[in-house]
């Protein structure tokens, strides 16, 4: 029944990640980050227990809380929009086409060096890392910056739970997750000239 729970969970992070790709709206982006972190949750209690497992999904929406209320702050709507090539939507599915295409090939001698993590497990935390590079790859909006990084972040922790339970490390990986959505929320506050929208 669990294999079954880690297979929804991966095809919910194809879903998320090439939606995070194609967003437009913040909102959008912010949304779909949160239910990533759920899918890396239900990943990581393969491994993990429950109290550990939640420390994760806790920090992740903590994190995604952060971005998304500095955001809805900023007054300058032109941090929408992205600038950079490559825009096309249709490019962007191909991208993340050919990361599926890799993270299968990859999944077997990958899932066998990690002392059998689960086909599950290894083949979610490879779609989280590749397509938050990809996504790094694509934009210089800081939100999607924060966004693609918290994502990289993510699949390493679903590939670093099948080899560690440590609690210590749990932590350090939540606070470094949180960490980064700080360090996302002053950049976008110190990019912003107008500053935060009067109440």
């Amino acid at each position: 029944m669990t294999v079954n729970f880690a297979w929804i969970a991966v095809a919910l992070i194809v879903i998320t990640s090439v939606g995070l790709l194609l967003a437009r709206d913040w909102r959008w982006s912010i949304t779909l980050l949160s239910i990533q972190y759920v899918a890396m949750f239900v990943l990581i209690l393969q491994h993990w227990p429950l109290g550990m497992g939640s420390v994760k999904v806790v920090a992740g929406w903590m994190a995604a809380a952060i971005l998304g209320m500095t955001r809805s702050g900023l007054s300058n709507e032109n941090l929408n929009e992205e600038n950079t090539w490559p825009r096309g939507r249709l490019f962007r599915i191909f991208a993340a086409g050919i990361v599926v295409i890799v993270v299968a090939g990859t999944t077997p001698s990958v899932d066998t060096i990690m002392a059998d993590a689960g086909f599950a497990v290894t083949t979610g935390s490879l779609l989280l890392i590749g397509m938050g590079l990809l996504h790094l790859g694509m934009t210089t909006n800081i939100l999607r910056v924060a966004i693609g990084l918290m994502t990289v972040l993510s699949g390493f922790e679903i590939i670093y739970s099948a080899v560690e339970g440590s609690v210590l490390v749990a932590g350090l990986l939540a606070v470094i997750t949180l960490g980064l959505a700080l360090v996302g929320s002053y950049l976008l506050l110190a990019s912003n000239p107008k500053g935060i929208e009067p109440v």
